[in-house]
């Protein structure tokens, strides 16, 4: 008889979840509160006008039907991890295994409201499409864009999305005939933002500022957002027509209210194969999930993969009655194509190496093109390559 697995969550690690225990011989249903999966690598491009929203959708339909596991379109309310349950809408559903992959959800800084963002709602990017394309349409302004830490867990920053929505910025008003009539800004509250991609990439992206003209203001906490910019904790102000700002994550809401197992910021403890401890057949990947491991940890779609694809294979042993041996922590690494509109760079690092390798040009479409793979992929249309 068919085991079966309650995956909670449609994005990178949830997805990875079906498609890999259900290559087991699992009866999968997966849980997402969106019918696409929305692929943030790629939504840098929506902003500037270089792709459309649509772009960066991946139908989940599509692939629960060639990939054969099955899709309930709806939010979580509660879960249960000792009983294996999750609540939706009106309707409870339970496994022999149960997948947490809800992800995170974001730090709110007092003025929020005021800037636009990637790393949140979908929606978030066609609002910064139309806030960027009308300021452009003027002629003339200042943009700052930034991301924030949080402090009760490193590993929850979404810096890279920031550095690559920068430097397209620029790239579009170069293009545009404009760059000299618009001030760009970039702000982080820690001293050494994108110190997690290596001390090589660190001072290659502080090189590309100087190159293209683009401030850097680091170091100073965020007081707020006002509709004139941002307000720093010395008193001092970064002005801006348009603030572009990633939050940092934080604990998903539906975990904090459970009585799972959590660290200080609200993510779900699990040990180095994925389980929760202490629950027998409970799983957590991606960002709902404590990392573990060095300081440099940031949570990336790539690690969600690895770990979607470590809790899938260790709890297949389980079943078998064999041990667990995968650990998520084996494949510890940040790695990172960098677009910039007009090229790009290859950032990769782990505890023996940092490599950065810039791709002008190149790098840009090697992106596009991954997008594509990435949604071939998922469809099994063709070969995992890594």
């Amino acid at each position: 008889m068919s085991r079966s697995v309650l995956v909670l969550g449609g994005g990178f690690a949830g997805l990875e979840s079906a498609i890999q225990f259900r290559r087991r011989g699992y009866d999968v249903t997966l849980v997402t509160e969106r019918p696409y999966l929305f692929i943030y690598p790629t939504s840098i491009w929506i902003p500037t006008g270089e792709s459309r929203f649509e772009d960066a959708c991946l139908d989940l339909e599509t692939v629960a039907r060639e990939r054969g596991f099955r899709l309930v379109v709806g939010r979580v309310d509660a879960v249960d991890g000792a009983a294996k349950r999750a609540t939706v809408g009106t309707q409870t559903y339970t496994a022999d295994h149960l997948v947490l992959a809800l992800g995170a959800s974001r730090l709110r800084p007092p003025g929020i409201e005021h800037t636009q963002t990637l790393g949140g709602d979908p929606e978030g990017t066609r609002r910064f499409k139309d806030a960027l394309q009308a300021l452009v349409a003027r002629g003339a302004g200042r943009i700052a864009i930034g991301f924030g830490g949080n402090p009760k867990d490193g590993s929850a920053v979404r810096g890279g999305p920031a550095f690559e929505m920068i430097f397209n910025v620029d790239t579009l008003l170069r293009r545009r005939g404009l760059r000299d009539r618009f001030a760009l800004t970039f702000f982080a509250p820690m001293p050494r933002p994108g110190e997690r991609m290596g001390a090589r990439a660190v001072e290659a992206v502080a090189r590309m500022f100087a190159r293209r003209g683009i401030e850097s203001r680091y170091g100073k906490k965020i007081a707020a957002f006002t509709a004139e910019g941002v307000s720093l904790e010395d008193g001092a102000r970064i002005g801006a027509d348009l603030v572009a700002f990633i939050p940092a994550g934080d604990g998903h809401p539906v975990a904090k209210a459970s009585a799972l197992p959590r660290n200080e910021a609200g993510f779900v403890t699990v040990d180095a194969g994925c389980a929760v401890p202490g629950l027998p057949g409970v799983w957590a990947v991606g960002d709902v999930a404590a990392l573990e491991g060095p300081a440099w940890r940031a949570k990336q779609g790539h690690l969600a993969e690895v770990m979607a694809r470590t809790a899938a294979a260790n709890a297949a042993a389980v079943d078998c009655g064999r041990p667990a041996r995968a650990s998520y922590l084996a494949h510890m690494a940040i790695v990172c194509l960098m677009d910039t509109g007009d090229g790009g760079a290859f950032v990769y690092r782990d505890d023996a190496k940092e490599r950065l390798v810039p791709l002008p040009v190149v790098g840009h479409w090697a992106k596009k093109r991954w997008a594509a793979y990435f949604k071939a992929q998922k469809r099994g249309r063709v070969p995992r390559l890594v």
